[in-house]
């Protein structure tokens, strides 16, 4: 099973590492429920508009995606220091707002176009924001690009 998942990532599109798209995959699974979780709490509980509740919820798991990113994914990349670690966080953020312009645009197109439950619609978004994520931290935050 496992050999079919590997066949299958080496020829994803953007996955030039099927064992580091492995971990990035399984922080981001974490970051699903932080964001799932505070999507629902500051929609349900504290009765913020769900879009405005998605771009809190999704920086949230950014900044949690990315430290654990950096402590595991990309453990062999980092460069040590403040200033390197402050730069990685910046450059994870710039490139995962275009995930969150993904996973907002297709949240909001499910949940008003189509009357998808918002939770739902905010789990089709995170999926497709998160070959992006992979592909463009992979080569930005710590790859040859930022150096």
């Amino acid at each position: 099973m496992i050999r079919l998942v590997f066949k299958i990532l080496e020829k994803t599109p953007g996955v030039d590492d099927p064992e580091r798209f492995l971990k990035f995959s399984l922080v981001g699974l974490s970051g699903v429920f932080v964001n799932l979780g505070l999507l629902w709490f500051l929609t349900e509980i504290v009765g913020m508009y769900y879009l405005v509740s998605n771009v809190i919820a999704v920086e949230v798991s950014i900044i949690s995606n990315f430290i654990l990113n950096d402590l595991w994914t990309w453990r062999d990349r980092r460069d040590p220091g403040l200033i390197n670690f402050l730069k990685r966080l910046a450059a994870f953020n710039v490139v995962c707002a275009g995930g969150l312009v993904i996973n907002t645009t297709v949240l909001w197109a499910l949940t008003a176009l189509f009357h998808i439950y918002y939770i739902v619609s905010a789990l089709f978004g995170i999926a497709a924001a998160t070959l992006w994520n992979y592909w463009m931290n992979n080569r930005v935050t710590w790859g040859v690009l930022l150096e």
